[in-house]
């Protein structure tokens, strides 16, 4: 194997837990926001307090590493990706820091407010669609380079079909995958009306996740067919998505094995994550990026890999040990300190 390809594989592997770890955090934003307007705060906003608090400040350090790595192994990545994504990088970065923000002027703050609530909450959903943009924008179409001048068709992309179902994916997979780790959360916690709360939104957010990947799925074959031949290729990864996803909910409705039902939703989106970046291969950005073609030289490379994987073991024992100290303590989980 490559270097470049171990590269983009770890990088990849940063990216998939950006995508578990900020959608619990983004859909339990949203979560505590609907709960206090429907006036059931009472029975999940403790809960959802209790996870966020010793993880929200870590949430992206993820995405950073990823977005260093990508810009330090292609650097063409910064040339094409930071024109391109001006707009919505530059929305999405100010909507992170509104909503770290008003996070902790709500948790840390001597009054609370239903504006800071609805802006944590709005920002929980409005976040992974701007991010969405970033894989949008690779599939190809959206993007004219003339005159040594990179421009995005902003028309282009906000009448596509595709572009529209990938941000309909973000937000209802965030919702998902949130609902089933705070299932599980509560069932850790011994709280059995949040519980039954999160259990309900879990199966209902359900089949808007598999709805919205099928609309995905088809809306690819119309606007990438060179992509979409690829994943069909890669149909086992797909069957093992939904394999792990139709498990996960039986569990839920059967109301056992919880933790369970959530491991098989993280790797119902690790495969599908996975064999969507496999198909996306060789294109970073189709046409204008490669693997092969915008890689550092070898000696620049071979040192970001080792870096990178350093760092890829050294931030997952750090979570675990977050989680050991904070998330899965007994006394901890049941708000006992």
């Amino acid at each position: 194997m490559s270097y470049e390809l171990i590269g983009i594989t770890v990088l990849w592997i940063f990216l998939y837990g950006y995508l578990i770890v900020a959608s619990i955090d983004f859909g339990a934003g949203f979560f505590a926001y609907y709960a206090k307007i429907t006036k059931q705060d009472h029975i999940i906003n403790k809960l959802i307090s209790r996870y966020l608090s010793p993880v929200w400040e870590v949430t992206n350090v993820f995405f950073v590493f990823f977005f260093v790595g990508l810009v330090g192994f292609f650097p063409d990545a910064a040339y094409y990706y930071g024109q391109t994504l001006l707009i919505p990088g530059s929305i999405a970065i100010v909507l992170l820091a509104i909503r770290g923000s008003f996070y902790a002027f709500e948790n840390y703050g001597s009054k609370k407010s239903s504006t800071y609530m609805f802006l944590y909450g709005a920002t929980g959903l409005l976040i992974p669609a701007s991010l969405s943009t970033a894989l949008t924008i690779s599939e190809g179409g959206f993007i004219e380079e003339s005159n040594g001048q990179v421009r995005l068709l902003t028309q282009e992309l906000l009448t596509s079909p595709y572009s529209w179902s990938v941000v309909f994916l973000a937000i209802v997979s965030v919702l998902f995958i949130s609902a089933a780790f705070l299932t599980f959360y509560a069932n850790r916690a011994n709280d059995k009306p949040a519980l039954e709360l999160m259990r309900k939104y879990t199966l209902f957010w359900s089949s808007p996740t598999i709805i919205a990947s099928l609309t995905t799925f088809i809306a690819m074959s119309q606007h990438n067919q060179r992509h979409f031949e690829n994943m069909l290729d890669l149909w086992w990864m797909f069957g093992l998505s939904v394999a792990f996803f139709l498990g996960a909910l039986l569990f839920i409705y059967q109301q056992k094995r919880y933790g369970l039902a959530f491991i098989m939703v993280m790797f119902q989106f690790f495969f599908a994550f996975f064999g969507y970046g496999a198909g996306h291969l060789p294109y970073l950005l189709d046409p204008f990026i490669t693997i092969e073609s915008s890689v550092v030289n070898d000696t620049m490379g071979l040192a970001l890999v080792i870096a990178f994987i350093a760092g890829l073991f050294l931030l997952i024992p750090s979570l675990i040990l977050l989680m050991r100290m904070f998330l899965f303590d007994a006394d901890y989980v049941k708000g006992k300190k």
